[in-house]
């Protein structure tokens, strides 16, 4: 059967329960991968969820920062979680459908504002978890598997607004972008979203700082969909829901789309 599994930054899932259920009554995918849930699990509205068919979560969560979870209409199992760079944060969640395929959830730190490590220590944490994904990837190649989350890098020219303006700045400066290829290489993950889309300004995270961001248009491609190759060719129908950032009490970010027919 094939399965829609949507990823979505949701930046405080308590404070933006309503636009999660608007999501999941008109888009309703299977799964639903959310990253910055700013709650510990035992908070999350699951009552909210389940209402709407979305009886199943993993979720790893801490209170007012961070938060990873994957509510689901399918049975899923949860089958781990990492601590890369030995942060403490609630950053990556496991999980295992019945129809084999291992989904993992993703809020790779955002690296503060500053893009050296000596003079911001945000930054170096950054790095030092994207390597620590890279190695975990290159001693345990994940089969049959989906990547998803807010991994907080736009990695192509047209993943950004303006590739030369944007250099300097953290989430598209040249060293993010080469350990960003390193991660996807250590375990042949494939970026699903831009085999979809192959072509054109692609855009996931609007600033909530622009006055008018749809008219700006000033965004960046930080959320992303991966696969394995032996399921990156059942993919299709990627999508960004680009409205939802217009969303009453918005999460500055959009959900991301793709559906595998396994």
């Amino acid at each position: 059967m094939p399965f829609t599994l949507a990823t979505w930054n949701i930046n405080s899932v308590r404070l933006r329960a309503p636009i999660v259920c608007k999501l999941l009554s008109e888009e309703a995918p299977d799964v639903l991968c959310l990253q910055e849930c700013k709650s510990p699990v035992d908070k999350i509205p699951v009552e909210d969820f389940a209402a709407l068919g979305y009886t199943h979560l993993i979720a790893r969560g801490q209170k007012g920062y961070n938060g990873v979870a994957i509510l689901s209409r399918l049975p899923i199992t949860e089958v781990g979680s990492e601590d890369f760079a030995s942060l403490g944060h609630a950053r990556h969640i496991a999980g295992k459908l019945e129809n084999g395929v291992t989904i993992h959830n993703f809020y790779v730190p955002a690296g503060g504002d500053v893009p050296d490590r000596e003079k911001n220590e945000k930054f170096g944490q950054k790095l030092d978890y994207l390597t620590e994904m890279r190695d975990w990837f290159h001693s345990d190649k994940p089969q049959k598997s989906v990547l998803v989350g807010d991994l907080n890098i736009a990695p192509r020219e047209d993943d950004v607004w303006s590739h030369k303006q944007l250099l300097k700045v953290v989430s598209h400066t040249p060293i993010e972008v080469e350990q960003l290829a390193e991660t996807q290489d250590a375990g042949n993950w494939v970026d699903v979203t831009r085999a979809d889309i192959p072509d054109g300004q692609l855009y996931s995270w609007w600033s909530y700082r622009a006055r008018d961001w749809d008219a700006a248009d000033k965004g960046r491609r930080l959320d992303h969909v991966w696969a394995t190759p032996g399921i990156s060719n059942a993919a299709h129908s990627s999508r960004i829901l680009r409205d939802a950032r217009g969303w009453e009490k918005p999460s500055d970010h959009a959900p991301v789309f793709a559906t595998f027919d396994l």
